[in-house]
């Protein structure tokens, strides 16, 4: 299959996110369509939207942006503590139909700022339970009539999702990614989701992961097509190595001297089972495999920005293509400042890759 490289638009009011020194527009239509088309215009096929407590919604900005733009395809980030699945599902489906079949979803089990929107289930065993019913239940309201379901966390009775998504020979419905490391967290890709999304682990840890995931995936008795595996990850691309790693180092010198703007979001860093395994690949070393800078964990970075690939495009795409020699097909990239990394990245990367 053709693999699928989206960007990330950081969805928040507040400028700095990750060090993008613009200082206008954050959280505005015109500022997030603006990334959006220009994403379109540099071989972007889409984009993450980032979110969390405290940011513009996820689904209302996916929903603008989708009708500012032609091909991109929103990679919306939804809870199952802020959204019941019948109401998500009716919700996703409509946009999906409007947009001609260009809704992806991201759903995301890690815990937020939970007392403010109402959700109760901080246990993460609960929540990947909660987690697996929602994946299990939207999936089938968008391909099934007169769904009845009564699980521990959810429950419908002679539910029928209209309109159903846009449909083609190749896609039943929107995509349906997932992310993290626990076992419990595993377990539910393994059943359930369509993409399991790795942040910036070295090679041979993810090998590792993707064999215990297709295992795993014939354990739980999975019922749909088999998992597919992506990668989110920041990627620092310069003309060459050396004005890469130059730009890298400064980058984590500011970082370190000062209180870190690295992460809007903070969620259970300091528990999570993907985070803490980031984290701890500093002790082996500060470049893992040809590129994969480590150090920016040690002084702030979190998600997807505590490990970097650095270097030229060649440099980024052989480590790039490296990763999709294990099977891994979706790819979300950035860097910032965001708009001009998408050109940059977008014109001297992408190319490579295709």
């Amino acid at each position: 299959m053709s693999p699928e490289f989206l960007w990330y638009i950081p969805n928040t009011v507040e400028p700095g996110h990750r060090g993008d020194d613009t200082t206008d527009g954050w959280g505005s239509i015109e500022y997030s369509t603006d990334l959006a088309r220009t994403a379109e215009r540099h071989g972007w096929g889409g984009a993450l939207l980032g979110t969390g407590w405290g940011r513009p919604d996820t689904f209302t900005v996916a929903t603008a942006l989708a009708a500012r733009t032609t091909t991109f395809k929103p990679l919306i980030a939804v809870r199952p503590g802020y959204w019941q699945p019948a109401q998500f599902a009716v919700a996703a489906a409509t946009l999906d139909q409007l947009s001609r079949g260009r809704v992806l979803v991201n759903i995301v089990s890690g815990l937020d700022n939970l007392a403010a929107y109402g959700d109760t289930r901080s246990d993460p065993a609960q929540r990947y339970a909660r987690t697996r019913e929602f994946l299990h239940l939207v999936r089938r309201l968008w391909t099934e009539e007169d769904v009845t379901f009564a699980g521990e966390h959810f429950q419908v009775s002679g539910s029928t999702a209209a309109p159903r998504p846009w449909t083609t020979a190749d896609r039943a419905h929107p995509t349906l990614y997932f992310g993290g490391a626990s076992e419990a967290a595993e377990r539910v890709s393994a059943a359930e989701a369509d993409v399991q999304l790795f942040w910036g682990e070295p090679l041979a840890a993810l090998a590792e992961r993707i064999d215990r995931l297709r295992k795993l995936s014939d354990q739980v008795g999975r019922r749909h097509r088999p998992l597919e595996f992506g990668l989110r990850i920041t990627t620092v691309v310069r003309e060459t190595t050396e004005e890469a790693w130059r730009v890298a180092e400064e980058r984590v010198a500011r970082m370190a001297a000062g209180p870190s703007d690295e992460l809007t979001w903070t969620g259970n860093r300091k528990t999570a089972v993907g985070q803490q395994r980031l984290y701890d690949l500093a002790a082996r070393g500060e470049v893992l495999d040809t590129c994969l800078y480590t150090t920016p964990g040690t002084v702030g970075g979190g998600g997807a920005a505590t490990t970097w690939l650095v270097g030229s495009a060649a440099d980024v795409a052989a480590a790039l293509d490296d990763y999709r020699k294990l099977g891994i097909t979706h790819f979300v990239l950035s860097d910032t400042p965001y708009k001009q990394e998408i050109v940059r990245i977008g014109d001297q990367l992408l190319p490579r890759l295709r």
